[in-house]
Parts: structure tokens; C-alpha cells; sequence
């Protein structure tokens, strides 16, 4: 039997769509059948949640994650995906406090950089999680150095996703200047580090090879699920 996945979504919903439909697409690609696993979403209140990060209010930030990580598990979920890279900031803190199996968003990416041989990497993402420390601290444990845009770049990057992506608004004008920004560093590889960015920029649109969090996440669960 397939394991039961539990997502916290709406972070934002345009990130969670896209989960939904990667889990369903590559179950297919790998299995060529419609036994998909069950899927149940929670969707959270974004604006709050975002509130929550830039306030720096911890303790309810993981309160708020934890209960409804908790919703889900008592509605059945046996492993519990958060399709956001920022909330990954409290993932230990989280995990200790549920039953559930989680699976953490950074390893499953560090673990492909290692993989990879990358030994540098420009992190990308919403400035809460660019000016966080949680990708360094886990990347450490598997060897790649992680290091993120200059404070311009940041701002441009967050202006990208809150203004635009999270409301699937996508323009070739925003592609074209992600690229120029990340083309000003010397890296191995850029991780896609915003569950909305991926649906701004593929491998194709760049020669520099790029770690798209949500494909890379959304993998490691349906095996987990499945095998």
C-alpha cells in the first residue's frame, strides 16, 4: 500500500498547484498507471504566514506549522511534504514535535549537489530564506559551499516572487533579468530556492545547471510513499 502524503500549502498556492500536479505527473511517468498515492492538502492563510517569517515570531511561526501538521495526521496522512522552502527554517523544530514521517525539502536537494560533485552554490529564494542560515547548516553536513545574492539581487529576487510569481504572473522581461542576476556569480549550479521559481526558469532557459527544489522534493516523496 502507498503511503497516505500530507501537504502544507498555500505558501502559495500558485507552489502548491504545481506540487500537486509534479506528484501526480511523475508517478505516472515512472509507473504508466492511475494508482496515484492519496494526496491531502492543507492550506495555510499565506498572508499570516508570511507576517509570521518577516516578524521573526518564532515560537507561533512553529505553533502555527505544528497544528496543522497535526490536521493532517489525524485525517490520515502518513508522510507530511511542506511545499515551501522557507518553513524548511524550522524543520528540526517541527519534526520533533509530530508522529508523522516528514521529509525535509534542503537534504533532498543537498543530497543531488553531492551527487552532482557541485561544490558551490547560489542559493535563490524570498529574502526570508536567502537571509536564513538553514540551507548552510545542512549543506555542511554533505560538503557543497552555499552562498546567496548580493542585498540589491535579493531585493529584486523577493520583488520577483511576492509581486509576481505567487499570483502566476509570469513575464519574459523578469525571466530575462533573473538570468542576468544569477550569470554574476561564479557557483556550480543555482538552487531554485522558492517553490515559485521553477515555474519562472527551467534548465533550458540557461546554461548554468539549476536545482529545481519542488522536482527534487516531490521525488524523494513518491518514492518514500511508494517504495
Amino acid at each position: 500500500m502507498k503511503k497516505k502524503i500530507g501537504i502544507i500549502g498555500g505558501i502559495s498556492a500558485a507552489s502548491t498547484i504545481h506540487y500537486y500536479k509534479r506528484l501526480t505527473d511523475l508517478y505516472y511517468e515512472k509507473y504508466q498507471d492511475y494508482y496515484y498515492p492519496e494526496i491531502l492538502i492543507h492550506s495555510l492563510d499565506f498572508q499570516y504566514f508570511t507576517d509570521l517569517e518577516n516578524e521573526h515570531r518564532k515560537e507561533e511561526y512553529i505553533d502555527y506549522i505544528f497544528r496543522k501538521i497535526n490536521g493532517l495526521e489525524r485525517a490520515g496522512a502518513e508522510v507530511v511534504i511542506m511545499a515551501a522552502n522557507s518553513p524548511h527554517s524550522v524543520f528540526k523544530e517541527i519534526e520533533q514535535l509530530v508522529n508523522v514521517p516528514m521529509i525535509s525539502i534542503v537534504e533532498s536537494i543537498a543530497l543531488k549537489a553531492m551527487e552532482k560533485k557541485y561544490a558551490k552554490l547560489l542559493l535563490t529564494g524570498i529574502k526570508y530564506t536567502m537571509q536564513s542560515t538553514f540551507y548552510q547548516d545542512i549543506f555542511k553536513q554533505y560538503g557543497p559551499e552555499v552562498i546567496t545574492p548580493n542585498e540589491q539581487h535579493q531585493n529584486e529576487i523577493n520583488s520577483f516572487i511576492f509581486d509576481e510569481l505567487v499570483i502566476q504572473h509570469f513575464s519574459n522581461q523578469t525571466k530575462s533579468r533573473f538570468i542576468e542576476i544569477i550569470n554574476n556569480y561564479d557557483v556550480d549550479a543555482v538552487i531554485l530556492g522558492c517553490t515559485e521559481l521553477p515555474l519562472l526558469l527551467s534548465s533550458d532557459d540557461c546554461d548554468i545547471p539549476l536545482l529545481d527544489t519542488v522536482s527534487l522534493h516531490v521525488q524523494k516523496t513518491l518514492d518514500y510513499s511508494v517504495e
